[in-house]
């Protein structure tokens, strides 16, 4: 899933927000490094399901050329195993 920087701040802010109000954190750096720290896990997460999207679609490709093409193959269906079997070995949560 792409998302904007802008949409990966404001789930920074509202993570922060959230553990901070719940008192399940307790800053122990100024709250912008903190939040810095955050948007970067969030970009990297983002950032490698879009990776395991792209390898599962390169898989999916191959697939369908082996098979001649695919007829009558549920395309959406295919990819989503493929991408979920993927995201299994490589253990990512998606």
């Amino acid at each position: 899933m792409r998302l904007k920087e802008a949409q990966i701040a404001r789930l920074a802010e509202q993570v922060l927000e959230r553990l901070t109000d719940a008192g399940l954190i307790t800053l122990k750096a100024e709250r912008g490094i903190v939040l810095d720290r955050i948007k970067g896990v969030v970009a990297a997460d983002a950032q490698g399901e879009d990776n395991l999207e792209k390898e599962a679609e390169r898989l999916l490709e191959q697939t369908l050329r082996s098979m001649g093409g695919g007829i009558g193959i549920d395309r959406h269906k295919m990819l989503k195993m493929i991408k979920e079997r993927l995201a299994k070995e490589k253990g990512i949560v998606i």
